[in-house]
């Protein structure tokens, strides 16, 4: 039947679990944020992974369609860049000066071309890194 024993244990198991809801043990809130935040670095890990992959993939595709996106934005951006800084202003200024043109050039937003073009320098210079240390494949 139910004893004294039995009333005793059941109220400490309610206190105890009261208590741990309202003041949880702080190694046991460190262990969940360390969990969640290793899950969380997994998943990043998993995704960077997975597109590495897929470039690779695609960087070994014979089509120039597939492999020969990332060069063309290259040569686009490189474009826009040598338009915006050296063919649009001296374009301007001999217009301006030889035949007294007043109108408008045409003007290329550069914001993301140049991010993209940044960016894309910056993956080739550490590229080249990884050659000069020996490290490339």
């Amino acid at each position: 039947m139910f004893g004294i024993d039995d009333a005793i244990a059941a109220v400490s198991t309610l206190a105890d679990s009261a208590i741990k809801r309202t003041w949880p043990d702080a190694t046991e809130i460190e262990k969940a944020k360390l969990t969640q935040l290793s899950q969380e670095l997994q998943n990043q890990f998993n995704l960077v992974m997975g597109q590495i992959d897929i470039n690779k993939i695609e960087a070994a595709s014979t089509s120039l369609f597939v492999s020969g996106w990332r060069p063309a934005v290259g040569w686009i951006c490189g474009f826009a860049f040598g338009y915006s800084a050296i063919i649009e202003p001296i374009a301007r200024f001999t217009a301006v000066v030889v035949i007294g043109y007043e109108g408008q050039f045409p003007v290329i937003n550069t914001d993301m071309t140049l991010q993209i073009l940044g960016g894309l320098l910056g993956l080739a210079g550490l590229r080249t890194f990884d050659k000069f240390k020996g490290t490339a494949r």
